[in-house]
């Protein structure tokens, strides 16, 4: 009874830790406790801090005044981006919307190509195909820096009219596999250099 109380205290104490196991990546706990990145819920930690530290405040649901997002790219070439800095955007711009802003789709083309065998398709990323016009109350702008496995990410809300940041925030993690594999990137073998989880005992392949 003892030991079942006991182990059941030590999983309320492991419940916190386990549910952000990602920031035990890098560390000598990564295979004990580490896990891979969620990009979503970091998209929506980085929208969540950029909207409610925003000054002036943004408005929502007003359909005239939109937020456009751009894809993060390489701080040191800023005409560089990765699958990552495109999916970093396509999310943030979701959470925007769930927060209730419109979000102007920029890449969408001012008429529908149809193509047999492919589908119609209304978005492109060829600068001559996508609307100019597009009057905002906010631009999302980022850049990131790859050190190692370490990724620097920098993410600002900017006015587009007098180029004001309205609010700014960093964040440093751990890249995982996934996100390595995002930049055409793997770990290299020194990485490996961390604690296993425990392997199963012989009672326990025995008994259970």
């Amino acid at each position: 009874m003892m030991k079942s109380f006991t182990s059941f205290v030590i999983i309320l104490i492991l419940l916190p830790l386990l549910s952000s196991c990602s920031t035990f990546n890098c560390t000598r706990l990564e295979g004990l406790l580490g896990g891979n990145v969620n990009l979503i819920s970091l998209a929506e930690k980085i929208t969540d801090n950029l909207v409610d530290e925003a000054l002036p405040p943004l408005i929502p649901r007003h359909p005239d005044l939109p937020i456009l997002t751009s894809t993060f790219v390489y701080n040191d070439d800023l005409e560089q981006t990765s699958r990552f800095g495109r999916l970093l955007q396509e999310y943030i711009g979701a959470r925007l919307v769930q927060r209730g802003y419109t979000v102007r789709e920029v890449k969408l083309r001012d008429t529908m190509q149809i193509n047999p065998g492919s589908g119609e398709k209304m978005l492109s990323r060829e600068l001559s195909k996508i609307t100019t016009d597009q009057p905002a109350q906010a631009t999302l702008v980022g850049t990131y820096s790859l050190i190692n496995r370490t990724l620097y990410i920098s993410a600002r809300l900017v006015n587009p009219v007098n180029k004001n940041i309205l609010s700014a925030h960093s964040y440093k993690l751990c890249m995982d596999d996934n996100l390595l594999a995002m930049f055409g990137l793997q770990r290299q073998m020194e990485d490996q250099d961390i604690i296993e989880a425990p392997s199963e005992s012989t009672l326990d392949k025995v008994f259970y």
